[in-house]
């Protein structure tokens, strides 16, 4: 893990840290891709690891996805990302999540932390007895329904679904989702979110998770059906949407798919670079996923903005910029119509012209 640099995901990121605690058992890689528009800002994964090159890996790709995230979201704040690597008990500890913090705050502002996968409110609410550079936490609830903070899981997918909206539309020409079969992958607060907006407005659901029991559950709540967690991605639908890790869409990942639309909130749902001329090769319209999926950094940039500045966070501004997702969006794929570019290198171009690249 000492030669990052020589890791084919390493794209000149501006820092890359290990942070080791022995006391309270922490091992964590914190990683800044860009700072060029703002701190670095992106979300704290607590994982296990098989080997650390994984969490290397995972922390040089999803801090170079958050500065072309935010970028491509016109955030004034750059990429960066921290991964927590657990042990295989998962075991996470006050102590652990105090030193994380410390460490946060020993960067002076320069990299801004909130939730990820395998962390939760209450953990950031622990980080930030450490570190004011986080953002994420919970809103008073004397503050009402109008503000924005805590989870970003329901404005991703908020995010996500005004996308498959605008995918519907631009690939199938329909102007509703409405009998649009959509087969999700992942049904926790994300996919689950956005499968229940998908439901609201007569989409037709399969939906599957590798907590089947979950799954089944929302299925029968939304009228949906329920495929095993080896068979989703061969589902036979209009719109396939990954929700769970990323990587999926490899060689043989993109064989199995039967669907014209590949739009969901997973990170890095392109396994290698090469991937996505796959996908356009097949006709398979991908809305690349740190454009559709930005609603959650969305909500927590804006969260963390208005409490340096002592004011509260009007929803109604989240919501604003969520409407702008699928517009991007548009933008991208007729770009990648008229260039025959496929549509992941053409949303990377844009980005990395924003940050200087």
């Amino acid at each position: 893990m000492t030669a990052f640099w020589t890791e084919p995901d390493y794209d000149d990121h501006e820092l890359v840290q290990l942070v080791r605690h022995p006391e309270s058992g922490l091992t964590a890689i914190i990683a800044l891709h860009s700072t060029h528009l703002g701190p670095g800002a992106g979300g704290t994964r607590f994982w296990h690891y098989a080997e650390p090159k994984a969490a290397m890996r995972d922390a040089l790709r999803l801090s170079r996805g958050m500065s072309y995230k935010n970028a491509m979201a016109g955030l004034p704040m750059g990429g960066g990302k921290a991964v927590i690597l657990a042990g295989a008990d998962k075991r996470k500890t006050p102590e652990m999540l105090a030193a994380f913090g410390d460490a946060v705050e020993a960067l002076n502002g320069r990299y801004v932390t909130a939730e990820d996968v395998g962390i939760s409110e209450d953990d950031m609410v622990a980080v930030s007895q450490r570190t004011a550079h986080v953002s994420g936490l919970p809103v008073d609830g004397s503050a009402g329904d109008n503000m924005a903070g805590g989870d970003p899981g329901p404005f991703t997918a908020m995010g996500i679904y005004h996308g498959i909206k605008a995918a519907v539309r631009y690939k199938l020409g329909k102007d509703s989702v409405k009998g649009v079969h959509v087969a999700i992958q992942g049904t926790g607060s994300v996919g689950g979110g956005v499968a229940k907006l998908l439901a609201q407005d007569g989409a037709k659901l399969t939906l599957s998770d590798i907590d089947e029991g979950r799954a089944k559950a929302l299925a029968e709540e939304l009228g949906g059906e329920v495929a095993a967690p080896d068979a989703i991605m061969s589902t036979s639908c209009d719109v396939f949407s990954p929700n769970a890790l990323g990587a999926i869409l490899d060689e043989e990942g993109i064989a199995r798919l039967d669907c014209p639309i590949v739009a969901g909130g997973a990170n890095n749902q392109l396994a290698r670079a090469h991937h996505g001329a796959q996908l356009a090769e097949r006709g398979i319209l991908y809305a690349p996923d740190y454009v559709i999926n930005a609603g959650g950094i969305i909500s927590v940039t804006m969260e963390y903005l208005c409490r340096c500045h002592g004011d509260p966070c009007d929803i109604n501004e989240v919501r604003k910029r969520l409407a702008l997702i699928p517009g991007r969006l548009e933008e991208i794929w007729a770009e990648s119509d008229s260039s025959g570019v496929s549509s992941d290198v053409v949303a990377d171009r844009m980005a990395q012209k924003l940050i200087g690249r």
